[in-house]
């Protein structure tokens, strides 16, 4: 059986905001003068540093967590990374990012040495126990480790190194991927010291003026854990951990930095200007976040903004002379806390829906139209006739002979028999359109009934209460023009002047005396309108008898009344039964006394209008 792969992406319940920690290193020298402290710690997630602007007063920041002088490997491994490892375990990614000026003791955070590991040797000697313990019938774990360094813009395989510059590239999953990286499983803590240890040692360094072993480049350990499920549906999930040991940024006056040492500090600063821009343009919701203007940022993409759950650990230095670089960190760490990533659960499961090869072809059909359809977004074709849903005489030729074509080509299919389906042996193209035809006819043939319905349920009332005037269609675009001049002598009344009287209403304040000519240029400033009583009692009951049996279409064909008026009328129509009289309407909620005079008077005079025409 032929299988393919299908992607799902699980979203956690709650967004990760990336988390930031702090640690003091203890300090060096004498402690006077430049070797003075400049910054203390207030408790375990505050510190507070001197305000180079006046020395008499302190600038305070709030981290998650603030590791002071005294603060051991172990007090920042197992506060601040070991919670993050289980994430892994449900498919996850996770990312450890150390960050600050040279000489603030970044590596030796992340890497320490034998009798003090770091974040690296703790977390993999972790995460192997964690699959071990977590291996069984339901899920199997396999773990593979990568190990980069990016040195002037250049992405380097440590594990097998050369000058090669391996790229960066993103799939169609938007998982940042390095082609060409070398990738070696491991399977206890003993393997990984065989790769990690010796990889090491192929990282880049050099020494300055403030660090014999100067970090050149940005150390970047990726671990995959893979998971493979024991029984069905065998699901596959991948989750990567990131281990950065990132360069410290430096002042080239302080360094002393000649040279390729001059080089490499510009390309280190650069990377780590970019990287502070991408938290800016995060924090700032901007719609071009800048990864791609450096290689550390386009790698980290996942780990800012993305779908990791992240740790920063942010390395200061308590002397003075490293005040500036100390501040610096402190204002990127304390942007760093409001990024907000997304992580989610990847699986990837079996799609077991694929067609089988060497089925029979009477076995196939069935399956076969449920693919056809599926693939055309269409459900599959009815049993019953179309033309029994409605009676031919009752619709238009072109759509009764289209019908009938369509009835036709479902009778051919099902004399096919075993040679299959002529929807189905037919062109796509030629397929695809004879299925949208039949779409269109069903709704065709959905408006038609309900159509058919309005119009039992009108025959139904005319039997029960006589037949009902209906209003001439579309009488918003007819226009009523009614006499506005005044009548002077008395004459013969007109049939016209018999059915409405205008009055002019005099004008306010001081009276005015006008001739007939100037009443005939001129047009008054406000009149009012006198009815018979037998025509105004005919016009309501004619508005009456259509707010009873009218549709919704029907009632949008009166003034005053919309779609959503119209909406509304018929439900208090079904709920509290016909209406008694027209100014009933005002028992409708959102429609006042003063709408329902006025949609009364409206649409009496096009009624009246009518009839005078």
């Amino acid at each position: 059986m032929a299988t393919s792969q299908r992607l799902r992406r699980v979203p956690v319940k709650e967004h990760a905001r990336v988390q930031v920690c702090v640690r003091l290193r203890p300090g060096v020298g004498t402690g006077q003068g430049q070797d003075a402290p400049c910054v203390r710690g207030v408790d375990s997630h505050s510190l507070e540093i001197l305000n180079w602007r006046n020395e008499m007063e302190t600038m305070k920041y709030r981290f998650d967590a603030f590791y002071g002088e005294k603060a051991t490997q172990k007090d920042i491994y197992v506060g601040s990374v070991q919670p993050v490892l289980r994430h892994l375990l449900e498919g996850q990614n996770a990312s450890i990012l150390a960050y600050g000026p040279t000489g603030a003791g970044k590596t030796h955070t992340m890497l320490g040495n034998p009798d003090q590991p770091g974040v690296i040797p703790r977390a993999l000697r972790d995460l192997l126990q964690m699959t071990r313990n977590s291996s069984g019938d339901e899920w199997k774990y396999s773990v593979s480790m990568s190990y980069l360094e990016i040195y002037q813009e250049k992405v380097l395989d440590l594990l097998e190194p050369s000058l090669h510059d391996l790229p960066i590239r993103e799939d169609r999953n938007h998982h940042i991927l390095v082609p060409g990286l070398t990738q070696k499983e491991i399977t206890s803590f003993s393997d990984f010291e065989s790769l990690f240890l010796p990889a090491s040692a192929n990282r880049t360094v050099a020494s300055t003026k403030l660090n014999q072993r100067s970090s050149r480049s940005h150390a970047v350990l990726l671990v995959w854990v893979s998971q493979t499920q024991g029984w069905p549906p065998y699901a596959r999930r991948a989750a990567k951990l990131c281990l950065i040991d990132l360069a410290g940024s430096e002042d080239n006056r302080r360094t002393g930095n000649k040279g390729l040492r001059l080089k490499e500090s510009g390309a280190i600063n650069t990377s780590l200007f970019v990287l502070s821009k991408v938290v800016d343009a995060l924090n700032q919701g901007l719609p071009r976040v800048p990864y791609r203007d450096s290689k550390l940022t386009r790698l980290l993409q996942d780990s800012l903004g993305g779908t990791a759950h992240s740790v920063i650990v942010a390395n200061i230095a308590p002397e003075k002379r490293y005040y500036f670089d100390t501040l610096t960190s402190l204002n990127f760490a304390a942007k760093s806390k409001q990024v907000v990533n997304k992580p989610f659960t990847q699986e990837t499961l079996p799609d077991m829906a694929a067609k089988r090869p060497h089925e029979d072809s009477r076995d196939a059909e069935p399956e076969a139209k449920r693919l056809c359809f599926e693939e055309e977004n269409q459900t599959p074709l009815e049993d019953k006739p179309l033309s029994s849903l409605i009676a031919l005489e009752n619709l238009e030729p072109a759509v009764a002979q289209q019908l009938l074509r369509l009835e036709a080509l479902e009778k051919e299919n099902k004399r096919a028999g075993s040679h299959g389906p002529p929807l189905l042996n037919t062109p796509r193209k030629e397929r695809q359109g004879l299925l949208k035809q039949l779409g269109e006819t069903r709704e065709k043939l959905k408006v038609l009934e309900e159509r058919q319905r309005e119009m039992e349920a009108k025959a139904a009332w005319n039997k029960e209460h006589g037949p009902a005037p209906q209003l001439p269609p579309k009488l918003r675009k007819k226009a009523v023009v009614l006499p506005l001049q005044k009548v002077q002598t008395p004459k013969k009344k007109t049939q016209e002047e018999d059915t409405v009287t205008i009055i002019q209403q005099k004008r306010r304040g001081r009276k005015r005396k006008t001739s007939i000519l100037d009443s005939e240029n001129k047009a008054p400033t406000k009149w009012e309108m006198a009815l018979r009583p037998d025509l105004l009692a005919r016009g309501k009951e004619n508005i009456l008898a259509l707010l009873n049996t009218g549709s919704e279409k029907d009632l949008t064909a009166l003034h005053q009344i919309g779609k959503k008026k119209a909406r509304l009328i018929v439900a208090w129509r079904d709920l509290h039964g016909l209406f008694e009289k027209v100014e009933d309407l005002e028992k409708i909620e959102g429609v006042s006394a003063t709408q329902a005079a006025s949609f009364v008077k409206a649409n009496i005079l096009n009624s009246l209008g009518n009839l005078l025409n």
